[in-house]
């Protein structure tokens, strides 16, 4: 499963990245820091050429800043990046005055939200742990154990621990590399966390795209083994996980939004002992769950929240490009889409 997708641009659900916060404030041990290289920097012309011809075959691949205009309707669309780094200032600062023209600023998940969410924890652990069925130490192998124990330690995570969980949310920690852990936990939300406070602190009206149970919504009914088969993926990139976390965020400042998918997957079929079939099929399934169902849902709250005066539509970037993106669908929907410098 793509690695950064989840944990950042996408599938880095915020409602997922509020759990492994959770989880690493209760975590033991050192985090390192994330001092990777840009693995764009060091690609062959090959590669690159063919990097860029995948992210330009899709509608709208870049730019994180975006009005949409239908009538006297205004929507305002920021691409987030939901990890903590200093150069969110510089987007704030771009964006404060569109947060305060607002009249209602929609988030993927905001703090009522994140309060649903831990009270269904709270009263309903199997939403995150298997109670009836084999733990992931009997349905891995011994040497893909022996992986995931390394890397869950590396996040400070008992593997006992660890084992117990569902694999799909074991697989939303493994995209969220050691280095970014210590940011989550001391509550650092990316720029998410920033427009939140923002709108709460000037009195703007909150709202959420989705409800609170959308992450579990959208893994109940994803097999076991298909759960397994993104556990894997992770861990075939864990090596990477520094370079992963320096690359993921030098193409969202450069506006990047669709490269870092085509990165992840241009990097997994090329991870020895994949299969091509099944990767491209294992994308496509992660585009359609992760990304393209919510965005066909956004869409109405969006369009509603529009109608009572201009709205700040923030989500992770990775939402915004594609045939399926959040744009596509709002320009279907009839609105005029002008690209902002950000």
């Amino acid at each position: 499963m793509p690695r950064p997708i989840l944990a950042t641009l996408s599938a880095a659900l915020l409602s997922v990245c509020l759990i492994s916060s959770a989880a690493a404030q209760d975590a033991q041990g050192p985090q390192a820091d994330c001092n990777g290289i840009n693995l764009l920097d060091n690609m062959a012309d090959d590669d690159r050429r063919a990097l860029i011809a995948a992210t330009d075959a899709v509608p709208y691949p870049r730019g994180h800043l975006w009005r949409a205009t239908r009538d006297d309707q205004i929507v305002h669309l920021v691409g987030t990046y939901h990890l903590d780094d200093p150069r969110h200032a510089q987007t704030m600062a771009r964006i404060t005055p569109l947060l305060d023209g607002a009249t209602t600023v929609l988030v993927e998940a905001g703090p009522l939200e994140e309060a649903a969410l831990m009270a269904d924890l709270a009263r309903n652990p199997s939403l995150m742990v298997n109670t009836d069925g084999p733990t992931l130490r009997e349905a891995l192998t011994d040497p893909e154990w022996e992986l995931l124990a390394n890397a869950m330690r590396a996040r400070g995570m008992p593997p006992f621990m660890v084992s117990k969980f569902r694999p799909w949310y074991v697989s939303m920690l493994l995209a969220l590399p050691a280095c970014n852990l210590d940011g989550l936990a001391q509550g650092k939300g990316g720029l998410d966390g920033m427009v939140i406070d923002h709108a709460q602190t000037n009195g703007k009206p909150l709202q959420a795209l989705e409800s609170h149970d959308t992450v579990f919504r959208l893994f109940e009914s994803m097999p076991m083994e298909d759960q397994l088969a993104m556990i894997r993926s992770s861990l075939a990139l864990e090596p990477y996980a520094a370079d992963y976390a320096v690359t993921l965020a030098d193409a969202y400042f450069a506006g990047e939004s669709r490269l870092i998918w085509e990165l992840t997957r241009q990097m997994t079929l090329r991870m020895p002992g994949q299969n091509t079939a099944q990767i491209e099929q294992d994308f496509a399934q992660m585009e359609l769950v992760l990304m393209t169902d919510r965005n066909r849902t956004w869409i109405p709250v969006i369009e509603a929240a529009a109608q009572d005066g201009p709205v700040v539509a923030a989500f992770g970037a990775l939402h915004l490009p594609g045939e399926t993106g959040v744009l596509r669908l709002m320009e279907q929907a009839g609105f005029t889409l002008e690209r902002l410098p950000m």
